[in-house]
């Protein structure tokens, strides 16, 4: 009897996607199998496989990273083939995953992004790409706010992730499990996150797509935080890690396009 055994491997943050994302398989005729994937998450979603074969070969071979299309069902990941057809195969794997392609090399440097709260509001970059404090070698912004600021979408989206359920924080990193975040997928492949925003303060449900300059949430001083403000983040998503990006923003009256600068306070008039 021919046996079939699959081990899920989740990664550290990724553990919702288990409920849209399932890899099986299918016996081919003459014997092998196909391996397959459902994905129903609205934004691509990349698997890599791993195998332990006996009279089996892998056509599209092994520790392979493939990426599943958004909303795709029965989407063919390999086919695993027998090799000598008198003798008994076994086959296991295991298999782990995160959103987005993490092949993808390149996006839209050029976009212009809005600053993340709405018209007639000023907020200062207390720790700006590659700080001292959290960032280092990290493309990240944090923006000091007071709790219950409006948060509006730098660009066009569909939310993919909402916490806010988290009121607990700290200064150190252990408090990370307590953050609360909002994750945007974009059109070239990026994504955002928009952090540490305040109990219940999600404007958005995942599946939304949002309007660049959208309220999409309240900001706050939860999870590893050491004051009210908003961590943003532009980002690739890789299956183990996350490649952050830095962006232009809009400023004054949105005739300037720049990087943002740590100490400098930006106002949005547009």
């Amino acid at each position: 009897m021919k046996q079939l055994f699959f081990i899920l491997s989740l990664l550290i943050g990724s553990s919702s996607i288990a409920q849209q994302l399932k890899v099986y398989y299918e016996p081919i005729e003459g014997g092998g199998y196909k391996i397959l994937a459902n994905n129903n998450e609205p934004c691509p979603v990349s698997v890599k496989l791993s195998f332990k074969l006996t009279n089996l070969r892998v056509t599209k071979g092994n520790n392979i990273i493939f990426v599943v299309p958004p909303k795709s069902n029965k989407f063919l990941l390999t086919d695993v083939v027998r090799v000598k057809k008198n003798k008994k195969d076994k086959i296991s794997y295991k298999y782990t995953f995160n959103y987005g392609d993490h092949h993808l090399k390149t996006h839209d440097r050029n976009y212009e992004y809005f600053l993340p709260y709405k018209k007639e509001t000023a907020y200062k970059v207390h720790q700006g790409y590659n700080g001292s404090f959290s960032h280092q070698n990290k493309n990240a912004l944090d923006f000091t706010m007071p709790v219950g600021s409006a948060i509006h979408a730098v660009r066009d989206g569909i939310i993919i992730k909402v916490i806010d359920i988290n009121s607990k924080h700290c200064g150190k990193r252990e408090c990370m499990k307590y953050n609360n975040f909002i994750m945007v997928y974009h059109s070239d492949g990026t994504f955002a996150e928009y952090a540490h925003i305040k109990k219940n303060g999600a404007k958005v449900k995942i599946g939304d797509t949002i309007k660049k300059g959208q309220l999409i949430a309240l900001s706050g001083n939860v999870g590893f935080s050491t004051g009210p403000h908003l961590h943003f983040v532009t980002f690739f998503q890789r299956i183990g890690s996350r490649k952050t990006l830095k962006t232009k923003f809009l400023i004054n009256d949105g005739k300037a396009k720049v990087f943002l600068t740590e100490k400098e306070t930006y106002s949005r008039q547009y």
